[in-house]
């Protein structure tokens, strides 16, 4: 509809070929190109971000952040889209997930009230999905190969008897309680320190990493035989969290050994890649601890039963062999004994034949060395008085007595020593002369020194004439 155009030269409002919409002319218009220009639907790939649900409709959006700058759909799965997709989702082992990358088909919808728009969900491509969670696992297991990781847990030795278990999982979850039920059951005196930890949804690998280090610490500290990583079976993108390379690289760098028990039988991640023991199931896991501590007992007991029955043996031999050696020395010393006494039965037939001369010699032969002894005593006393005598006379040769009764004398000084020289003597010095009958005290008045002669000598030696 045209406008009148007013005095002030003003053009028209409308124009033919450059026309004016109202609000709802332009989203019937904007509606209308989309409908014919994508009359089949669309194909559309991105990143599932937001997923909620709201009765029985789910709501997302799809965001591609590989671009410079974030795009964003918003995508609309209703009830009866989302019923006829569920069996083709389970059969494929997956669920729809934050941080899923999806390939979906959809008709783009315009509403006009907000003026937005989004894509009503309508098919998924499967394919898409998984083979996006196996590009990336295969990416993530080059790079663990080539910096070595995937073999280093394996050389950490497993105890023989691992009954001090760390756990990483999430305690509500039946994988754990079937873990938990299994060791309980076992009869064992199985020890668990757990981590709670979730192992799905944004953030996950991150729990999980760590979780398994605050339990590396433990095992550091030598109070852990082992680690178990355990989660129950899911959908094949909710298992990928355990294709992490955070993941991975924290199992391979623990210094105890990690198991592994994700998943169902047919699941394998990259986490079971580089772990020490992958088991297909948290049951399996626990049931690999139970088998080693009952494999050790059993060859402890039967260790046991063969060193009984060993020893066992040995004893019965050595009690046949000493039943033997009692038999044999018993015997041995009866006739050792018997020829003993006939021994002892002819030596003293012998000796009471033999004893009597015996005595009689001895009895000759001590009569004679009797005289022997007497004849060689008489003769060495004479011997020995007649040196007795000579050395009597000697001594009283020299007897001071004698020698005084013969006219000489012996002069001390007042401290009793004998003066031999005139030098042991001095003018008024006191001394005492022993004579044979008696003693004279004297004081010297004088000291001369009197020239020897023969004479002199002569008259001194017969002094007592």
């Amino acid at each position: 509809m045209s406008q009148p155009a007013f005095e002030f030269d003003d053009l028209p409002v409308d124009e033919p070929g450059d026309p004016t919409f109202t609000v709802g002319e332009l989203a019937d218009a904007i509606d209308e190109r989309l409908r014919s220009g994508f009359r089949d639907g669309v194909w559309v790939r991105g990143e599932i971000n937001g997923l909620k649900r709201s009765g029985q409709h789910v709501y997302f959006s799809l965001v591609e952040k590989e671009r410079r700058s974030e795009a964003k759909l918003d995508i609309k799965l209703f009830a009866n889209k989302l019923a006829r997709l569920t069996p083709k989702l389970r059969s494929n082992r997956l669920d729809l997930r934050d941080g899923m990358k999806v390939r979906i088909h959809g008709q783009i919808d315009f509403y006009k009230a907000r003026g937005a728009l989004s894509v009503v969900m309508d098919d998924i491509d499967p394919r898409y999905t998984l083979g996006e969670i196996a590009q990336s696992r295969e990416e993530v297991l080059k790079r663990l190969i080539a910096s070595g990781l995937t073999g280093m847990n394996k050389q950490q030795r497993l105890s023989p008897i691992p009954l001090r278990i760390g756990v990483a999982a999430s305690l509500e979850s039946a994988g754990f309680a079937d873990f938990e039920s299994e060791l309980r059951n076992s009869g064992f005196s199985f020890q668990l320190v757990v981590a709670d930890t979730r192992v799905q949804g944004d953030g996950a690998d991150r729990m999980i990493a760590g979780s398994i280090g605050t339990l590396a610490r433990g095992a550091r500290k030598g109070v852990l035989d082992a680690i178990v990583v355990i989660r129950g079976g899911g959908a094949k993108n909710e298992l990928a969290v355990f294709d992490s390379e955070r993941i991975a690289t924290t199992i391979a760098m623990v210094s105890c050994p990690v198991l592994t028990g994700i998943g169902h039988e047919i699941d394998r991640t990259i986490a079971d890649e580089v772990a020490h023991t992958s088991l297909k199931t948290p049951t399996a896991c626990a049931g690999e601890l139970i088998d080693r501590v009952a494999s050790y007992v059993n060859d402890t007991e039967m260790s046991f039963e063969a060193i009984a029955r060993r020893a066992l043996s040995l004893t019965d031999a050595a009690d046949h062999r000493l039943t033997d050696t009692a038999r044999r020395l018993a015997g041995r010393t009866t006739a050792a004994v018997e020829r003993a006494d006939e021994r002892l039965t002819m030596r003293r037939a012998r000796l009471a034949t033999l004893a009597p001369g015996a005595l009689t010699k001895a009895a000759e032969r001590l009569e004679a060395t009797t005289i022997r002894v007497l004849e060689r005593s008489n003769n060495a006393v004479e011997r020995e008085s007649g040196r007795l005598d000579v050395f009597a006379a000697r001594v009283s040769a020299v007897d001071p007595a004698v020698q005084l009764a013969r006219g000489w004398s012996i002069t001390r000084d007042e401290a009793g020593n004998i003066v031999r020289s005139i030098d042991d003597v001095a003018t008024g010095a006191t001394l005492t002369t022993d004579l044979v009958d008696g003693r004279v005290t004297s004081t010297t008045t004088g000291v001369a020194a009197v020239p020897s002669s023969p004479s002199s000598t002569d008259s001194q030696g017969v002094s007592d004439d």
